[in-house]
């Protein structure tokens, strides 16, 4: 039987330098790396991280126009100021901004909520649907394609104010176009801003007609990339154009739908400018929803800083919810997000 024998460690011998971390290995083979990111993350820390920090502080305050400042200063007639400290100075109040906007003591939270998730919903619903759809066609061999291509991306190119008050125009109750074709086929004209879901109706189609193109584009994309010869064989042995889409189509599209999904749904959840200009919250705040509702509390009226700060919190808490079951979801499917 072999035996081996350690040789005892010499005291005089110096000790072998400890090896570095991983993130000292990184930076020891990266710093140009490193170098070249420094700039657009100090960017982001300075315009994102910043103003977040600052809004999360501020949603535990009772901060309002009246109260932002800590000294006021007051001109006298000799032409000089006299400044005094502010007796209602911002305070901390701690969750008390949560608890009356989760129970409906100000403003109109779970009514401005059960609206911003019913118009995700149907949005990102017709979004994806039609682009889909219009991705299928324009990836097939016909003559035009190009132009029909250029033509359906055109809604994406107009500013979205611009495209709001074109919809808005469209659904006025005595000018519109809507109301207008309604005329000429015997259909009463319709007061589109005068009840809950007619007027949200017309903010989901402007929205819809905004973006399907994205949808569209990036939807052709990925069929593009499925590999042809997969729906020649499956022709071959005999499947449905019905089967060859639902078994070769959809699973092919399966990484670029959960992406522009989980985008669609963040981008229509935080979509302002629709909201703002084609229903303006008629009638009487009923179609607001919780971007908009941030807004006029924070620019409206007593501008309440603190009351739109907590919505902020709220709406990013949501979706930061959303997309971590969104991709757990996703990871038990087998997805890598």
């Amino acid at each position: 039987m072999a035996t081996t024998t350690r040789t005892p460690a010499d005291p005089t011998k110096p000790a072998s330098p400890k090896e570095p971390g991983r993130l000292r290995r990184s930076y020891d083979r990266n710093w140009y790396a490193w170098a070249m990111v420094l700039p657009t993350v100090l960017v982001l820390g300075v315009l994102v991280l910043y103003p977040l920090a600052q809004g999360i502080l501020q949603s535990f305050t009772d901060l309002t126009e009246a109260n932002q400042q800590e000294v006021i200063c007051t001109k006298t007639l000799g032409g000089g100021e006299t400044c005094e400290e502010n007796p209602n100075q911002a305070e901390f109040v701690g969750l008390k901004n949560y608890v009356d906007v989760l129970t409906g003591q100000r403003g109109d939270f779970w009514l401005w909520f059960t609206n911003t998730v019913v118009w995700t919903t149907a949005c990102v619903f017709f979004h994806y649907t039609i682009g889909l759809g219009l991705a299928v066609m324009l990836n097939r061999d016909f003559r035009g394609r190009g132009i029909y291509r250029v033509l359906l991306i055109v809604p994406w190119a107009v500013p979205a104010f611009v495209s709001a008050f074109a919809w808005r125009f469209m659904f006025n109750q005595n000018f519109g176009l809507v109301n207008a074709v309604l005329g000429k086929i015997g259909i009463d004209p319709v007061a589109w801003t005068d009840h809950r879901w007619t007027s949200l109706f017309t903010a989901i189609v402007a929205n819809v007609w905004l973006g399907v193109p994205f949808m569209m584009v990036a939807l052709l994309g990925g069929l593009q990339s499925i590999n042809n010869d997969l729906y020649e064989a499956a022709a071959i042995d005999g499947a449905s154009p019905w089967q060859r889409f639902w078994n070769i189509t959809m699973p092919g599209l399966r990484p670029v739908s959960s992406t522009v999904i989980l985008l669609g749904t963040i981008w229509t959840f935080n979509m302002f400018p629709i909201i703002f200009f084609v229903t303006g919250g008629e009638p009487a705040g009923q179609t607001e929803i919780l971007v908009t509702g941030a807004f006029r509390a924070a620019f409206e009226g007593i501008r309440n800083y603190s009351l739109a700060a907590t919505y902020g919190v709220l709406i990013l808490s949501i979706l930061v919810v959303y997309a971590g079951i969104y991709r757990r979801v996703l990871s038990k499917q087998g997805e890598v997000f």
